[in-house]
């Protein structure tokens, strides 16, 4: 719909906008409404890189459709935020209605130019979920501090313009920064403080243009006269004010200093009365100040200008949905029936995050580091150097769960990729070549027979160390895990069947791959085997074994090799560990050897089978655990070695360094911690496997009494080691939440117990706000996802449970699912996703209180200094926070490593919450196993080496895999069995299900079956239990 012109690229085409429709406003798939017929009128629009465009509509076509036509233009999906601005007749500034013809409103479009802008600022720019929205801030950003609009100290001014010079022209350099300024202005008296920026722009090395943007809005959010359009006005004296509305209320303005806001909450109504406006407050009956006030305006259009933006932005920011139109009377009108069009601020989110939107890059206009004029606009989209969106800015939430495997490693039977170059994400990426045809390489996903050319695979790419997202390219496992896990991938992230990208919490493998398929020819192989129940349980115990011994060999092999090579850990812990596992390692050598042995008897690859010595496990089973007993004071030593380890990190910064690099591994698919604990773990799955085995055998059968006598002694093992046990797997997940939060001291100390993490809305000025809340046994402590490569939490506040009561308040404040929580120095108002969320929650917060007044005296300490010292309101946090503050707010958590996708950030992406029950019934319920896995649009069946554990599912080409090719996390997912109209004729099929994610799977028997649905329903349903009394008696 854009006229041609002959200029070389136009604006949609720099940002990277493709030729064909992309997504807007609209719902997926749909394009802008048709246009009414009649005469085509020419719309001039001019954008945030202040090109102008021309749109052809029609002459009855509502605003919508020309703001429909923009947002597609850019390809833009969070286009509601913005909106078209222009000047009436009578020379004031208004809005586009979007519901009215656009003719009847602009009267003169050959001479009227519309301006696309921000409308909505959102108070935090973490809402924003895609880069180009926050591009497209940003350049607002810009406009406003060149404009005068944006007021703020000289300090704050720097910092802004050398982030924005950052985004531009890259690293510091003196001569080019220096007539960068010369030429280009960004401050209305910028020659004053051009020192100031230059150093400021010194500290900005090795920023990316995505990094800048973040870095900006997050200076500007803090900023009183963030997003501020002043309405002047009078007060019944005749002082000279401004109002102006925001996402808290209305704000009244004294020159430029906020002197009042009326919050949402505090204002029954608004309206106009010629040049009055009118705010009419509820009653209160400690509030001084008078129910209604009246503000004089200059005129009654400036007061119906304000009202409909205040309408507009009460509706926006508070409002679950569109609100409905009014009927139309039938005799008479009273009243403006104006309201707001568009989605909320909360359709958006859940817009974005639902829906599968393919992410397109996009060339920044101003960037001369990315700069590509050569290419033409389509390919530049595709092949320029675009910015590398860092991990502070990937969203997981909930795009599809899926991406490419690389068909030459499936098919060709390769062992290993090519060495990978690394990217600030934790990833390492492997792009395609610069030269290659996206859409081309889009189409061979779709074969299956054909490997990828072999440059796809190369390493040494021209374009490799800058496309993380913009063409296909590798992910091969560092460990950036999910559930402390790793998504350590080798997978094209590519497209999925449907031609979308995978998110970080997605898994490479679970697409339709062109590998091996594998379908009716197994029917056939299984029938030849066993179908006696205890055949299956002891295959069981044989695919989980295998799985065990290749986690000892991470402790025993991996990690003690970079150990020994490192100065950084004592000789004490070293040989420590060595002594602790090295012995169970080789016991459990053997072990495996004599499982596999009896296994192959038992399934006939023998003659032995003919005799019926064979078919049974019993006397493995009870031999091998009496042995394990002579090993007790090795075990028993293991959560000495957890200890140990830990304090080595603590006292040494090289050591912690090094646990923490080799946690990148890709052999490291779990916390390194983890591992140091599958002993003890292991010996609850030999006694729940032993337990099954000596229900499914009547007294009489011949394996009966050496399963009975082996359980015995494993029991008592257990039994002996259950309290080292517990209390190891509490300080385990201590450590873990301590690499998450940021804001604390002395998290893992004696007495501290964890009790549940998960995501819960917190009422606030500003609305309700999504938090992570953690709950311990002393305290409950509430934070929001840090935006640094690190990904931690930010810690805004503590609860001590001592003296808390809790209370539903659904009724009080009309949010669904929501209680309060009434402390001794504050409450706070929560609100959960669901109703059995919100009851898991109040019954562990009622638990913990009891819990924490049993003890004689409360934890405080569990903020640390700098917080508590100096802690920002959640409400008050610009006006609190220093400019010194701010110029370092680049801290040193990005030096840490990536650890954007463990559990805690898979529970706030899926608004979900986890408890320490769940965790140790994820224990118990780990699962090993070849299974065939179909995608939702594909035909056959493919097979695959599947590893159930700590809430994820990790998928191998066969056991003898080193590391998990992919994974899953199943935290939010269903699983079921598919329906008739799916039409999966297969026996022992279940399917996983999230949203618009679909997987079936397919074991080999009934048995199987049942324990796959076990296990992931034990995972997906989360516990709501009260902690058994023996933990309660721990501490």
């Amino acid at each position: 719909m854009v006229e041609p012109a002959d200029r070389p690229s136009t604006a949609g085409q720099r940002l990277g906008a493709p030729e064909s429709f992309g997504v807007s406003t609209l719902e997926p798939g749909l394009r802008p409404a048709a246009q009414p017929p009649g005469r085509q009128v020419s719309i001039r629009v001019q954008m945030l890189d202040d090109t102008q465009e021309v749109f052809q509509i029609s002459q009855r076509s509502p605003g919508k459709v020309l703001f429909d036509l923009v947002c597609v233009h850019l390809n833009l999906s969070e286009g509601d935020y913005f909106g078209l601005e222009y000047q009436d007749q009578r020379k004031m500034t208004v809005w586009l209605d979007l519901l009215k013809p656009t003719l009847k409103q602009i009267r003169r479009p050959k001479n009227t130019i519309l301006r696309f802008v921000v409308k909505f600022f959102p108070p935090d720019h973490t809402q924003l979920l895609e880069e180009l929205t926050r591009y497209l801030f940003a350049l607002q950003i810009k406009h406003d501090l060149a404009c005068g609009h944006l007021i703020c100290n000289d300090t704050s001014a720097a910092l802004m313009v050398s982030h924005i010079i950052q985004s531009e022209i890259g690293d510091f350099d003196e001569t080019q920064s220096w007539q960068h300024l010369l030429h280009n202005k960004y401050l209305p008296d910028q020659d004053a403080i051009r020192d100031k920026i230059t150093d400021c722009h010194r500290k900005h090395v090795g920023q990316t243009p995505a990094e800048s943007d973040y870095q900006l809005l997050e200076i500007a959010r803090r900023l009183e006269m963030y997003g501020v359009r002043l309405h002047p006005a009078k007060d019944r004296e005749g002082t000279k004010l401004s109002l102006a509305v925001a996402h808290i209320g209305v704000l009244v303005f004294q020159g430029y200093t906020k002197i009042n806001a009326f919050n949402w909450s505090k204002v029954r109504k608004l309206s106009f009365k010629r040049k009055r406006f009118l705010i009419k407050l509820r009653a209160d009956p400690a509030n001084a100040h008078h129910d209604t006030l009246e503000f004089a305006m200059a005129s009654r259009d400036c007061c119906k200008i304000f009202w409909k933006i205040c309408v507009e932005y009460h509706a926006f920011f508070r409002l679950f949905e569109e609100p409905k139109p009014k009927p139309k009377p039938i005799l008479f009108t009273r009243g403006s029936s104006f309201r707001f069009s568009g989605r909320t601020q909360k359709q958006i989110i859940d817009y974005v995050k639902d829906s599968e939107l393919k992410k397109v890059p996009f060339e920044r206009k101003h960037s001369k580091i990315l700069s590509n004029s050569g290419m033409s606009p389509q390919s530049s989209s595709f092949r320029s150097q675009v910015p590398r969106e860092s991990a502070m800015s990937v969203q997981v939430a909930d795009e599809p769960d899926s991406t490419r495997l690389g068909r030459r490693a499936e098919c060709n039977g390769s062992e290993e990729p090519p060495a990978a170059t690394s990217t600030t994400n934790g990833f390492h990426d492997i792009p395609a070549a610069p030269g290659s045809d996206p859409t081309q390489s889009r189409q061979n996903h779709h074969g299956t027979g054909s490997a990828p050319d072999p440059q796809f695979l190369n390493p040494e790419s021209p374009s490799s160390e800058d496309s993380p997202e913009g063409s296909p390219h590798m992910v091969v496992n560092g460990n950036g895990s999910v559930n402390g896990l790793a998504t350590g991938s080798i997978g094209v992230l590519g497209q999925s069947p449907e031609g979308r990208l995978l998110s970080p919490l997605t898994s490479p493998l679970l697409t339709d791959a062109g590998c091996v398929r594998h379908d009716d020819e197994d029917e056939a192989r299984r029938k030849k085997f066993p179908t006696d129940k205890a055949y299956f349980i002891a295959k069981e115990l044989l695919t989980t074994e295998r799985t065990y011994l290749k986690d000892l060999q991470v402790i025993t092999e991996s990690f003690q090799s970079v150990a020994g090579k490192d100065e950084a850990f004592p000789d004490s812990v070293k040989n420590l560990i060595s002594a602790s596992y090295d012995p169970v390692y080789k016991f459990h050598q053997g072990f495996l050897k004599e499982v596999e042995q009896r296994l192959a008897q038992w399934e006939g690859r023998s003659n032995a089978h003919i005799k019926g010595d064979y078919q049974r496990i019993g006397d493995v089973l009870l031999k091998n655990i009496q042995g394990l007993r002579q090993l007790t004071v090795h075990l028993q030593k293991h959560s000495e070695c957890l200890v140990e380890l830990e304090r080595a990190c603590r006292s040494s910064r090289k050591a912690e360094a090094a646990c923490r690099d080799f946690e990148q591994q890709r052999v490291c698919y779990l916390p390194l911690n983890i591992f140091l604990l599958r002993p003890l773990h292991r010996l609850l799955h030999y006694k729940l496997i032993l337990e099954r085995l000596c229900k499914h055998y009547p007294p009489t059968h011949d394996d009966f009494r050496d399963c009975r006598a082996a359980l015995a002694d494993i029991s008592e093992m257990v039994l002996q080691l259950q309290g080292a046990m517990m209390k190891m797997e509490n300080f385990q997940k201590l450590l873990e939440l301590k690499k998450d939060l940021t804001g604390i001291d002395n998290l893992a100390i004696p007495g501290r117990e964890f009790i549940r993490l998960g995501c819960l809305s917190k009422l606030s000025g500003k609305g309700l706000q999504q938090r992570m809340f953690f709950l311990f046994s002393d305290s409950l402590v509430y934070t929001s996802r840090g935006m640094t490569p690190s990904n931690q939490f930010k810690v805004h506040g503590q609860l001590p449970l001592y003296g808390m009561t809790i209370r539903e308040s659904e009724e009080e404040w009309g949010v669904p699912h929501s209680f309060t929580l009434f402390g001794q120095r504050q409450s706070v108002v929560v609100a959960a996703s669901c109703e059995s969320e919100m009851e898991r929650w109040v019954e562990d917060i009622r638990m913990a209180i009891d819990l924490a007044e049993q003890t004689s005296s409360p934890n405080t300490d569990l903020l640390s200094t700098s917080l508590s010292d100096n802690k920002l309101s959640e409400d008050g946090g610009a006006e609190l926070e220093s400019e010194d503050e701010l110029c370092g707010s680049r801290s040193s958590l990005e030096r840490q490593g990536h650890r954007g996708n463990t559990t805690v950030h898979v529970c706030w992406h899926r608004n979900t919450s986890v408890s320490m029950v769940d965790f140790s019934v994820a224990v118990e319920n780990q699962l090993s196993g070849n299974l065939l896995r179909k995608f939702k649009n594909s035909n056959g069946w493919q097979k695959l080496w599947v590893v159930f554990t700590n809430f994820s599912l990790f998928f191998y080409k066969s056991h003898q895999d080193d590391y998990p090719l992919a994974s899953l996390p199943l935290l939010g997912y269903s699983v079921t069995v598919p329906s008739e109209s799916e039409s999966i004729h297969k026996d022992y099929v279940f399917k996983l299900h999230f949203k618009s994610h679909v997987y079936y799977f397919r074991s080999e028997s009934e048995y199987t079956f049942e324990r796959w649905m076990e296990v992931i329903r034990s995972a997906t349903c989360s516990a709501s239990r009260s902690l058994p009394s023996t933990r309660k008696d721990l501490y």
